[in-house]
Formats: structure tokens, C-alpha cells, sequence
């Protein structure tokens, strides 16, 4: 059995007062980050606050449709959906 991905919609906000996963609008996760939509900034701030988030590996994250729109998909390596959605309801890893 190989590694698990799961792929998520995002709404991002950028230019926000702080970076925080702000919840989830339907099938859609609504996250806001304080960096401006610039050459790649907002979009290394989503994989970075993700990443966080769900206390796994940086290069675990990463945009894969979206970059310049504030709709994005967001694939996540080594977590299923079922953890991916517990991990940001607890807040914590």
C-alpha cells in the first residue's frame, strides 16, 4: 500500500491580520494569511500554516491548482481525510 493523499479546496485570504485556518465553509477550508498575493508569497505561507497545522512535514503540502486564484487545491501526503479533518478540529496535531 503506498503513501495516502489527500487533496482539499481551499478559499484563501490573503493580506489578513494573522495566518490561522479560519474553519471550513462546506467541502471548502477558508484559511487566512497575513502575506500578499506576490510572486508566490501567499501561496508558501497556505503550504507553511497547513503544514503546521496539521504538525507534519513542509514538503508534505503543497498547491497543486490555484496559485493565482484565491481558490486553490491543496494535496496533503501521509494523512487521510479522516485525519486530516480531526487534526484541524482539535487544533493541534
Amino acid at each position: 500500500m503506498g503513501v495516502e493523499t489527500v487533496r482539499l479546496s481551499l478559499k484563501v485570504i490573503p493580506s489578513s491580520s494573522r495566518d490561522t485556518v479560519a474553519g471550513w465553509l462546506g467541502e471548502m477550508l477558508k484559511v487566512r494569511v497575513t502575506a500578499p498575493p506576490e510572486r508566490g508569497k501567499a501561496n508558501a505561507a497556505v503550504e507553511r500554516l497547513l503544514a503546521a497545522a496539521l504538525g507534519t512535514n513542509r514538503d508534505a503540502v503543497r498547491i497543486v491548482s490555484g496559485t493565482t486564484s484565491p481558490q486553490k487545491t491543496v494535496e496533503i501526503e501521509g494523512l487521510s481525510l479522516a485525519e486530516v479533518r480531526r487534526r484541524l478540529a482539535e487544533g493541534k496535531p
